[in-house]
C-alpha cells in the first residue's frame, strides 16, 4: 500500500435505502449472520463426529463450511455496523485493504473449492472402482492445501493493484465493504491499467473455474446415462444436484458484478448482497435438505447415538 495516499479513513456508504429501514434490515442480516455461522458449525460438528461421512465428498464439504463461516464474517458485521449508526460507516484505510483481501481470498478459495468438488463427483461417478485410490487422503489434502494457496495467492494481486495507488480523496466508497470496482473510482491515479488486468485476473479465474466445472458435469451425465437401472441414474443425479444448485447461486451473480461493462452502484450493491450474506447461508440448508447421509448423521447427533458409537 502507497505510503503517500492522503486518505487514512473511507466511509463504506452501505446499500442505497432510506433510513427508516435501518432497524428491519438490521434485524434481518443479524439473523441471517448468525444462522449462517450455526448452520455451517453444525456441518462441521457432524462431519467431524459421524464416521461414515468421513469420505473425500465430505472432506471438501468441510472445507467449504469453513470458508462460508468466515466468508460472511468479513463482511457482514461492518455492514451491521454501518446500519446502527453514522460512525460505524468508517473504516481505516489498512482495515478496509485487509477486508478486500479476505474477501477475495474466500470468494478465490470458495471458487476453487467448487471446481475440485465437481472433479470429485467425475471420479466418483466414471471411476467408481478406482475413486478410493484416486482420491486417496494425501490427494483430497493436496487439493485442498492447493485451494487455499491459489486463494490467496489471487487475493494477493487484487489488492496489490488497488492500494498502491494514490488515493487523495474522496473518501466515500459506494457499497457496504471494501472491493476493489468501487475503490478504484475514488483513486487520484489513472486506474485504466488496473482495472483491466483485475478484469482479466478475475475473468481467468471465475470463467475457468466455471467452464473446468461445465465439463466436469457434461462428462459426469455421460457417465450418467451409461447406468443400466434407473434408480443408479437417479442415486447418481442426486449427488450432483446439491453441488450444481450452489455453483450456480455462487457464480451468477459474481460473474454479473465482475464480469460486464459499466458498473451500477446500487444494482451492484443488491447483488453482492446474495452471494455475500445468503449464499454462505444456502450452502449448510441446501446440503442438509437436500443431502439424505448428512439428514441421516443429523438425526443421530440429535438422538446422541453417533457419540455412542465413537465409544
Amino acid at each position: 500500500m502507497s505510503n503517500a495516499s492522503l486518505v487514512t479513513a473511507f466511509i463504506l456508504m452501505g446499500l442505497p435505502h432510506a433510513p427508516v429501514l435501518d432497524t428491519p434490515l438490521f434485524g434481518i442480516f443479524l439473523v441471517v449472520y448468525v444462522l449462517t455461522v450455526l448452520g455451517n458449525l453444525l456441518i462441521l460438528l457432524v462431519i467431524r463426529v459421524d464416521s461414515h461421512l468421513h469420505t473425500p465428498m465430505y472432506y471438501f464439504l468441510t472445507n467449504l463450511s469453513f470458508v462460508d463461516m468466515w466468508f460472511s464474517t468479513v463482511t457482514v458485521p461492518k455492514m451491521l455496523m454501518t446500519l446502527v449508526s453514522p460512525s460505524g460507516r468508517a473504516i481505516s484505510f489498512h482495515s478496509c485493504g485487509t477486508q478486500l483481501y479476505f474477501f477475495h481470498f474466500l470468494a478465490s478459495t470458495e471458487c476453487f473449492l467448487y471446481t475440485v468438488m465437481s472433479y470429485d463427483r467425475y471420479l466418483a461417478i466414471s471411476y467408481p472402482l478406482r475413486y478410493t485410490s484416486m482420491m486417496s487422503g494425501s490427494t483430497c489434502a493436496l487439493l485442498a492445501a492447493c485451494t487455499w494457496i491459489s486463494g490467496s495467492l489471487h487475493s494477493a494481486v487484487q489488492t496489490t493493484l488497488t492500494f498502491h495507488l494514490l488515493y487523495c480523496g474522496p473518501n466515500q466508497i459506494q457499497h457496504y465493504f471494501c472491493d476493489a470496482p468501487p475503490i478504484l473510482k475514488l483513486s487520484c491515479a489513472d486506474t485504466l491499467a488496473n482495472e483491466m488486468v483485475i478484469f482479466v485476473n478475475i475473468g481467468v479465474v471465475a470463467s475457468g473455474c466455471f467452464l473446468l466445472i461445465v465439463l466436469s458435469y457434461v462428462s459426469i451425465v455421460c457417465s450418467i446415462l451409461r447406468i443400466r437401472t434407473s434408480e443408479g441414474r437417479r442415486r447418481a443425479f442426486q449427488t450432483c444436484a446439491s453441488h450444481c444448485t450452489v455453483v450456480l447461486c455462487f457464480f451468477g451473480p459474481g460473474l454479473f458484478i465482475y464480469l460486464r461493462p459499466g458498473s451500477r452502484d446500487a444494482v451492484d450493491g443488491a447483488v453482492a448482497v446474495f452471494y455475500t450474506v445468503l449464499t454462505p447461508l444456502l450452502n449448510p440448508v441446501v446440503y442438509t435438505l437436500r443431502n439424505k447421509e448428512v439428514k441421516k448423521a443429523l438425526l443421530k447427533l440429535k438422538n446422541g447415538s453417533v457419540f455412542t458409537q465413537g465409544k
